[in-house]
């Protein structure tokens, strides 16, 4: 008699300690993916906090290239509207496909600038422009590093969330797919030419 409710008793603990060890393992990837992504959000406002210094210190130089840099502050304040929306929920696809446009703008903005400076040799020779650029080659650097890393935690989860028996507590539980960070135009594909 205590053999039958012993073998009953583990058949029931047995999926409620499953659930639970898959319920804990999505969290646990949704919090790392969430992670890397405030680690892509760290890199981006460092990004767009050398943007204006370096309009500042193009703008003694391009006195007629106005509308250029206009164009270049109006794309930083797009992106880090997006940015701020992302951060909130990086899960979320909309926020994430917003993010992404706006730094593809924000990137050919900065491509349009990088071009105009290449007319101007006063600005090569400028140390603080020369800082600028460093600064910024090594952020882009960065936050490349950083959107693999937020892109690989998106991937584990999202093939946890994904694979069976794991989707089923996925699925109770409400764990959305998680949207990649990924490139979406061939011209930001490219690195921002930064030469001085």
């Amino acid at each position: 008699m205590y053999w039958i409710i012993g073998i009953i008793a583990v058949i029931a603990i047995v999926p409620i300690l499953w659930a639970i060890g898959a319920y804990n393992g999505l969290v646990g990837l949704r919090n790392r993916f969430k992670n890397a992504f405030s680690q892509i959000d760290v890199q981006l406002k460092r990004r767009y906090d050398l943007i204006p210094n370096l309009v500042e210190t193009a703008k003694g130089f391009m006195k007629h290239e106005r509308e250029t840099l206009e164009a270049v502050i109006a794309a930083r304040s797009q992106a880090s509207s997006a940015r701020e929306a992302a951060a909130a929920n990086p899960g979320d696809a909309k926020s994430m496909g917003d993010l992404m446009a706006a730094e593809a703008g924000l990137t050919g903005s900065l491509g349009k600038l990088f071009a105009l400076s290449e007319s101007y040799p006063d600005i090569k020779s400028n140390q603080n422009m020369m800082q600028l650029s460093e600064e910024l080659t090594s952020t882009e650097n960065k936050i490349s590093f950083a959107r693999q890393a937020y892109n690989d935690s998106v991937m584990h989860y999202n093939n946890k969330r994904e694979m069976f028996p794991s989707s089923i507590i996925a699925g109770m539980f409400n764990f959305n797919a998680a949207t990649l960070f990924e490139v979406e135009s061939e011209a930001e594909r490219k690195n921002v030419e930064v030469k001085f």
